[in-house]
This record gives C-alpha cells, structure tokens and sequence, in this order.
C-alpha cells in the first residue's frame, strides 16, 4: 500500500501536536524534580512562617501545661516601634553597616575571583585559602577570634579613625562606618562563596570576545567594562543578595541576640510573642534592602534585542493582514464565479 502524502496544513498540525506533547512531557519531569523542594518550603518555611506571624500577634506565657496565648493584635508591634528605642538604634546601625559592607565584600570576591582566574601555578591551592574561612570561621570560633581582637586589622589606627568619624559624622552614620574599619578582616572572610561564584562565571564567558576585542585593538581595561562586566552582572546580583542574607542571618548580629534576648525574657510584655514580632519587622527590612539592590542592579534588557522583539512582532502582523486578505479575496472570487453562472 502506497503511503499518504500529508498535505503541510497536516504536516504543521502534526509538528504542533508533537512539540506539545513534548513540553507536557518536560513539564512533568521539571515539576517531579522540583516536588521535593516544594514539600520542603510547605513543611520547613510556609508552616514556620505562618506560625511565626500567629505568635507575633499574642502575648505568649510558657506555663506547666504549655504555652498560653492571649490575643494582643498589633500591639507587639507598636511597642517595639515607639517603645523599645535599642530595635531602633540597632536596626539603623544595621542598615548603614550592610549597605557599606556589601559592595565592600562583593567588589573584594570580584577582584580576587579574576586573579585566580589567570594562569598562575597553584591557583587551586589559593582558591582553598580564600575559602577555608567559610568552614572554619563560623559561630563560636568566630566569637572567640573577634573577641581576640583577630577581625581587625592591627596596622590601622582604628582609634584615630573612629574619633575621625564621631566628630565628623552624626552617631548613628558614626558607629557603623566604625565597626567596619574594626572588623574588616571578618567581613572579608565572608567572601568565599562569592569568589567561587564569581570563579565559575568568569570561566564561561567565550574567550574569543576577548581575542576579538584585542584584535579591535581594546584594552584589558576595556575589555573588563565591555564584555567581563555584562556578562557576570547576573552573578553580581546573585552575590549581593547571599551576602545580605549571609549578613542578616549571622550570629554576630546584634539583631538577631536582640531577638534572642527577647524570647527568653522572662517578663511578661516579652517572650515567644514579642520576638516574633521583632523577627517579622526585621525581615520586613531585609526584604526591603533585597528589594533595592535588586532593583539597582537588576539586568535591563538590550535595546537590540527589544527592537527585534518590534521587529517580529510587526512581521507577524504583517502575515495576519496578509492572510485576511488572501481570505478576502479568496470569498470575492468565490462570490464573483457564482455571479457569473447565475
């Protein structure tokens, strides 16, 4: 038996219907991927989360049959804004530490991350030295180093720095900027990560841009601003944003014991309840400063690439027009051949 020839009316529809039956099917496989990370936010984020804004909005009382909650509304809120003046203090100082130590962290993760990206002996020895920090200095053992004066850099006069400071700048801009000359060594040691994700991005760009550009005559200078830049922007997002959260989340902030304290009081305006609050309002603000780095840094879209965009559109369009016409005339002809034999 001889095979049917398809028409390309079937041969589309049937190219249509096998695409589609192929996007169902890497559809399902991305949502069984991703099915355990969605009953892991449900049970270990949206629950805790949900619980957590339940607490914030009742005085909690630990007694021997359990915990007592009495409904106080907003009123943890309020307090902690007009009432409890260290949140305050401590959330301004906060702020003006992270939006330094940011770009100070990611701007060092970026110099050292092109470094060992050159062809240099050892660099995977050196790339282990700027990131064996990451695991050993961490909770009690940074503790212990700052409390023995090994976050600072011993060469600076901090003290003539921080009296510098405090007489040219407000207290609140003051201690912040302060504390950042004194423990420059610990924030510095918070750049591992993001030498490693700055390391992998750099080694994906093409390196025949680079050669190109040489041959264009561009400088290393250059080269950096035209083709290393945009093409990690992405990742220098990705860095800012772990290095806040990073920040946020550490156990030397003064925050995060503030909150701590206040859970474990054992008076009665504070507790469980209290803490809560002050968790919420706090990770209000962290999401705020997420928000405008984001926003800052957030990658535009290329002007090409929005003018091809127009540009398809418009092609579209234009092969609509064409197909009501060809419609039309195709009906007119219609009409006019059952004109002619009546």
């Amino acid at each position: 038996m001889s095979k049917k020839k398809l028409s390309k009316e079937e041969k589309k529809n049937l190219k249509k219907l096998k695409a589609g039956r192929l996007a169902k099917r890497d559809a399902v496989a991305g949502i069984l991927f991703i099915t355990p990370w969605i009953i892991g936010a449900l049970l270990f984020l949206a629950y805790p989360l949900i619980t957590s804004f339940r607490y914030a909005l009742h005085n909690i009382r630990m007694t021997g049959v359990g915990m007592r909650f009495k409904y106080i509304g907003y009123s943890n809120f309020t307090e902690i804004l007009f009432s409890q003046t260290e949140f305050t203090t401590e959330m301004i100082s906060y702020l003006v530490s992270t939006i330094i130590s940011v770009p100070i962290i990611v701007v060092f993760a970026l110099i050292i991350a092109i470094m060992l990206n050159q062809n240099v002996k050892g660099k995977g020895f050196f790339r282990l030295i700027f990131f064996l920090p990451v695991i050993i200095v961490s909770g009690p053992i940074l503790g212990m180093l700052n409390q023995e004066g090994a976050g600072s850099l011993t060469s600076i006069d901090t003290q003539a720095i921080t009296a510098t400071l405090e007489a040219t700048l407000p207290g609140a801009l003051a201690d912040p900027i302060s504390d950042l000359f004194e423990n420059m060594v610990t924030i510095l040691w918070y750049s591992g990560v993001q030498i490693l994700i700055f390391i992998s991005s750099l080694q994906k760009i093409d390196r025949s841009m680079y050669e190109a550009a040489k041959i264009d005559g561009g400088s290393g200078w250059e080269c950096f601003w035209k083709i290393t830049l945009p093409n990690i922007k992405p990742m220098i997002l990705l860095n800012i944003v772990y290095t806040i959260v990073f920040i946020s989340n550490n156990e030397q902030n003064s925050i995060i014991g503030l909150i701590q304290d206040s859970m474990f009081s054992g008076t009665q305006e504070k507790g469980y309840g209290y803490a809560s609050a002050m968790a919420w309002m706090y990770s209000i603000v962290v999401v705020l400063m997420v928000a405008l780095f984001a926003a800052l840094f957030m990658s535009k879209k290329d002007v090409y690439e929005k003018q091809v965009k127009k540009a398809k559109k418009a092609h579209k369009k234009e092969q609509r027009q064409l197909k009501q016409i060809e419609r039309r005339s195709a009906k007119n002809a219609k009409k006019n051949a059952k004109a002619a034999r009546g």
